[in-house]
């Protein structure tokens, strides 16, 4: 089948892709729940070697720049205690870190988290990191404007490969809540 977005000949439901994808989201995908059906969650294969925005685009398609999100892991302080949580952003734009994220978390700081430690906690590859199958408790923060694309490409826990579907399951994620102005534009 063909993908929706970017230039993908071959794209699969991903829960057909057990060997594509680390253990967690493979999981996530097999207790799926949410207003679009797991058949939607689809798989393309990508080059890692072409994960670089600008070759990335070039390679896969030019609608690919306003279509796709990142996945940040992020690490909130408050009173000695750390919080691990997750934030989708457009591609096109910067988590605002300092200022939407840090409210919503509630934390007196917050900073991008040690590699180390988001591939540690989150079972998946650096460069990878997906919203679906993060660890249970973990906040998810998901830009309204990602969640209001009618399809949106994110990682699939892998380097390898990536995940495009709806961008209304992305607020229907375990620990999802939509924000406006997550992301802003990048200057």
């Amino acid at each position: 089948m063909r993908a929706p977005i970017g230039d993908f000949d071959d794209a699969r439901p991903a829960i057909e892709c057990p060997d594509l994808l680390p253990a967690p989201v493979l999981a996530a995908l097999r207790a799926w729940a949410g207003p679009v059906p797991v058949e939607q969650v689809l798989f393309v294969d990508t080059d890692p070697e072409k994960a670089d925005t600008a070759v990335f685009v070039a390679t896969y398609g030019a609608d690919l720049d306003r279509t796709s999100a990142n996945c940040v892991v992020v690490a909130g302080k408050r009173g000695g205690e750390t919080t691990l949580a997750a934030a989708v952003v457009p591609a096109t734009a910067r988590l605002d870190v300092n200022g939407a994220v840090r409210r919503h978390l509630g934390a007196r700081k917050v900073s991008f988290a040690p590699m180390d430690t988001a591939v540690e906690s989150s079972g998946m590859e650096y460069g990878g990191i997906t919203p679906i199958g993060l660890p249970a408790g973990w906040p998810l923060l998901v830009d309204a404007a990602a969640a209001d694309l009618p399809w949106v490409l994110i990682g699939s826990g892998n380097r390898r490969g990536k995940i495009i579907l709806p961008g209304k399951a992305l607020g229907a994620l375990p620990g999802a809540t939509v924000v406006e102005g997550l992301g802003v534009p990048r200057s």
